[in-house]
């Protein structure tokens, strides 16, 4: 039998919430937030948005400690939210104080929630630079990493978030890509120190941004899992019948980025979208307001995603991508039953 998927229950290490803020102190209770998935799931890293306001995205994880909050909008020091933030990632959901960033009264939230696992093929790894180029990390994929994400946390004067994806270029070893900034891919030995990851280590090279000497840093890897994650590339062909990109899932959360221009980073899902065409974008370089927008819009499908825009933003033509994208459910299970398209 052929092998659809590794992966039946994608809610058990991704799930998508969305949420009203109530604006109470942990002291008073905070919000609680529970998943809506069939499945409980404690997360280990948090990805937070206010959707109808311009603040800052949070970042929250289980390595760095639950009120330390970093903001993957911009070259920000990590800080601790002192217990106005997330305080607690619970056996399925997490729990708020009062910050306005996350927890305002009667605003509109989303959180993008993954669960930290070799199965899902997901890792954080937390480690101190050394300023010397060749430096290897270790990690626990036990699985060659095809995204990895790396922001300095301390040092006084930020620093980017740095992105390795295994597609971005025909070398993507040589190459970067910032998620705090609209930059195209940039070619650089000091990031990766030219040398491609394998299943137990990624390479450093000298750069402050991902190996500054005596500095803490935090680093989220991500690798392939059939039928539940996929990081891939497309081409666009600026047609509203737009290129289609085959991930063997329905997707619930898509990620893309131009990477041979300065088009903005932006962020679909299907709770925001619960049917196509799903054009509610969030940017995750800009503390932006989610936006309805034509040069995002996409078909979410059974099995992958088609473009619906002529926009250079994600489907210009000629135009090269990247994407990250996680399953709402495989598209064939495991016992060879396929899912619906919505």
């Amino acid at each position: 039998m052929a092998a659809y998927t590794t992966i039946d229950d994608s809610e058990a290490y991704f799930q998508t919430k969305l949420y009203t803020g109530n604006g109470t102190a942990i002291g008073s209770g905070g919000l609680a937030v529970t998943l809506d998935g069939d499945t409980d799931m404690q997360p280990d890293l948090i990805w937070v948005k206010e959707r109808e306001n311009s603040v800052n995205h949070q970042l929250y994880d289980s390595v760095r400690g639950v009120t330390n909050r970093m903001y993957p909008d911009g070259p920000y020091d990590e800080d601790d939210s002192d217990g106005e933030g997330i305080t607690a990632f619970n056996s399925d959901g997490f729990t708020i104080g009062q910050d306005s960033n996350t927890n305002e009264s009667g605003e509109p939230y989303v959180a993008w929630c993954w669960k930290e696992s070799a199965t899902a093929g997901f890792d954080l790894v937390g480690y101190t630079g050394n300023g010397t180029d060749d430096t290897d990390i270790s990690h626990n994929l036990s699985a060659v990493p095809h995204v990895i994400l790396v922001k300095r946390r301390d040092g006084g004067d930020g620093g980017a978030w740095n992105m390795y994806h295994h597609k971005n270029t025909s070398a993507p070893e040589t190459d970067y890509l910032v998620l705090d900034t609209t930059a195209a891919t940039a070619d650089a030995a000091d990031r990766w120190s030219d040398e491609a990851p394998t299943s137990s280590i990624f390479t450093l090279g000298t750069s402050s941004d991902v190996n500054d000497s005596s500095d803490a840093f935090i680093s989220y890897l991500w690798t392939a899992k059939q039928g539940f994650s996929k990081f891939g590339s497309y081409i666009g062909n600026g047609n509203a019948d737009g290129t289609f990109v085959y991930t063997g899932f329905r997707p619930a959360f898509v990620m893309t980025k131009q990477t041979d221009g300065t088009d903005w980073w932006v962020i679909n899902d299907t709770k925001r979208n619960t049917y196509n065409a799903t054009d509610l974008g969030i940017y995750p370089n800009a503390t932006n307001a989610e936006t309805s927008d034509e040069a995002w819009t996409k078909d979410i499908l059974s099995n992958g995603f088609k473009h619906r825009t002529t926009n250079s933003g994600s489907n210009g033509s000629g135009n090269t991508y990247i994407y990250m994208a996680f399953a709402e459910a495989p598209f064939v299970n495991s016992n060879g039953v396929p899912c619906n398209a919505r």
